[in-house]
């Protein structure tokens, strides 16, 4: 995970990245506002070792690959273990030190911050729901479009078919600590076309990975 837009500090409450933290040690951790009932984060699947469906999520990367909001690393290591160039970037201290543990390259850095190969990369990866960062997926896409080269691309997972696009203030509740709010949004497959017309990238494809959905952007020519 990477940038996120927070609200006013609560009495008690702790930063995204420290509540995080601690879901990526191994403590039970639920979302509360994206749904109407608090929901655990689905950390096995983010901690594990990439399976079937991320290695077709993975072979839509080209060239270089920008892990956006890496994680504990499951896709970085996936890449690098195939001798594919990727760096991983987070803003979460813990995940850099699990993807840089599992072998794969990793800064602790913000997307909005400098970033190595500005303008250079062949894909820029949102992956695991990462185009919510920020509760504003167009300031997101257009970001990830000045990172990729003329002819790169931008390869983000979104909600299957038929799921409303919507943005909300959440929290982390994770072993007694709960995170200040945090901008979050989620992007429908149905919603693809008119929000890449808005920051002028098109749509290549729409791809399904078993239950997950893949869409695959890029610059016009």
């Amino acid at each position: 995970m990477t940038t996120l837009q927070t609200g006013p500090r609560e009495s008690g409450g702790q930063s995204f990245s420290e509540v995080f933290a601690q879901a990526l040690r191994g403590r039970p951790c639920t979302v509360t506002g994206l749904d109407p009932e608090p929901r655990p984060l689905p950390m096995s699947s983010w901690t594990r070792e990439a399976d079937s469906h991320d290695h077709e999520l993975l072979d839509l990367c080209v060239g270089s690959t920008l892990d956006i909001g890496c994680g504990p690393g499951r896709l970085t290591s996936a890449l690098t273990q195939a001798g594919r160039p990727v760096l991983g970037i987070d803003v979460v201290a813990e995940a850099v030190g699990q993807t840089r543990a599992r072998g794969g390259r990793a800064l602790h850095r913000d997307v909005f911050d400098s970033l190595p190969s500005e303008g250079q990369w062949g894909t820029a990866l949102l992956a695991d729901g990462n185009i919510g960062i920020g509760g504003d997926p167009a300031a997101l896409l257009s970001r990830a479009r000045d990172l990729v080269a003329p002819t790169g691309r931008i390869v983000a997972e979104v909600a299957p078919p038929g799921t409303r696009s919507t943005t909300a203030w959440a929290t982390l509740e994770c072993g007694g600590a709960t995170s200040r709010p945090f901008r979050w949004a989620v992007v429908g497959a149905d919603a693809i076309t008119s929000l890449a017309a808005s920051v002028g990238l098109a749509v290549l494809g729409l791809q399904q990975h078993g239950e997950r959905w893949s869409a695959v952007f890029q610059v016009p020519l």
